[in-house]
């Protein structure tokens, strides 16, 4: 064989090889230039996000207007007398007045937390007036 046959045949052998690349290239493109199906996603993953989302959604809503949403009713405490709001701190008809005259519904929270916090660090077992607006005090 001479050297150019070699060449010739190495050369064919390297355009085989260089087609067969080419040929895997192509449906590699054409396999990743198609967009996935809807159901290949998985239904039932979307639908448990889907669920997922809403449960969250509810939650946050519930955290931030809790007096529009469904409570069960609280029982023992309405023989007692008047409470702060969520709490088991006995407080006067005039600061249940009081907590209803702020606005905001978050804001509001964070002042029966706080008044309910200094009466249970002080040991006080009525609320009244006068605690409410110094415990109340940022």
């Amino acid at each position: 064989m001479s050297t150019q046959d070699k060449v010739e045949e190495r050369l064919s052998a390297v355009e085989n090889q260089l087609d067969r690349l080419e040929n895997l290239l192509v449906g590699i493109s054409q396999k990743l230039d198609q967009k996935p199906q809807p159901a290949s996603l998985g239904e039932e993953k979307a639908e448990a996000l889907k669920g997922w989302v809403t449960d969250y959604v509810s939650l946050r809503l519930q955290q931030l207007v809790p007096e529009t949403c469904d409570h069960p009713p609280e029982t023992g405490w309405e023989e007692e007398g008047p409470f702060l709001d969520n709490t088991a701190i006995r407080c006067t008809e005039e600061v249940v007045h009081r907590v209803k005259r702020i606005p905001i519904p978050f804001v509001r929270e964070m002042v029966v937390q706080r008044v309910a916090d200094n009466a249970r660090r002080k040991n006080v077992d009525l609320v009244d007036i006068e605690f409410f607006e110094k415990a109340a005090t940022f």
